[in-house]
This record gives structure tokens, C-alpha cells and sequence, in this order.
């Protein structure tokens, strides 16, 4: 159970560095983008997302803490499968629809 504290903490420590705008070089695949790609990206918006979805991460983790603190095995499936669906979703909405690319005028 420590683990599991130690992680959720490191993971709201990261969504708040996040949410400031900062962070962008700890976005896997966004950190190794060349720097001519990178800048046609809104990086403050992508962290800002990322932020946000950090602290969703955090809330289904908090459930299968109290899964393991209550005995409540349902409670572990309903934060494993808010886990995945947060996971799908930010891999769906990152990558379709181009929201993060800077309009070019």
C-alpha cells in the first residue's frame, strides 16, 4: 500500500507540473519529436491535457487503495476498468483530430 501512495503522489506531482504548461519533455513520444515538428504543436495546451488526465489516473487508483483498505473487490474492477477507459481515451483523443496542432494562419 505504500507503493501504491508513493505512485498516486508522484503521479499528482507530475499533474501539477503538468497543468502549469511544463513538462512537455516527460510526454512520451512528444519528446522525441525533432524541434521543427514540436513547434507545430500548442505544447502548453498538450500539457494542460495531460495534466488533467494525470489527476483521472490518480482518482482510480485512489479506488483500488480503498478496494484493499475496505476488502471490496468490486471497487478494484470498477477503478481497473476507469483506468483503461482513461488510458483508451487519451490515446484516442490525442491522436485523432489533430487538437493540438497549432493553426496555421
Amino acid at each position: 500500500m505504500l507503493i501504491s501512495i508513493i505512485v498516486m503522489g508522484l503521479f499528482v506531482i507530475l499533474g501539477i507540473f503538468l497543468l502549469n504548461g511544463k513538462g512537455s519533455f516527460l510526454i512520451a513520444g512528444f519528446n522525441t519529436l525533432p524541434k521543427e515538428e514540436k513547434e507545430k504543436y500548442d505544447t502548453v495546451a498538450l500539457c494542460k491535457f495531460m495534466g488533467k488526465m494525470m489527476f483521472a489516473l490518480v482518482f482510480s487508483q485512489m479506488l483500488w487503495m480503498l478496494s484493499d483498505i475496505f476488502e471490496i473487490k468490486w471497487l478494484f474492477v470498477v477503478g481497473l476498468v476507469l483506468f483503461l477507459g482513461i488510458v483508451g481515451f487519451i490515446l484516442f483523443y490525442v491522436n485523432t483530430g489533430n487538437r493540438f496542432k497549432k493553426s496555421s494562419e
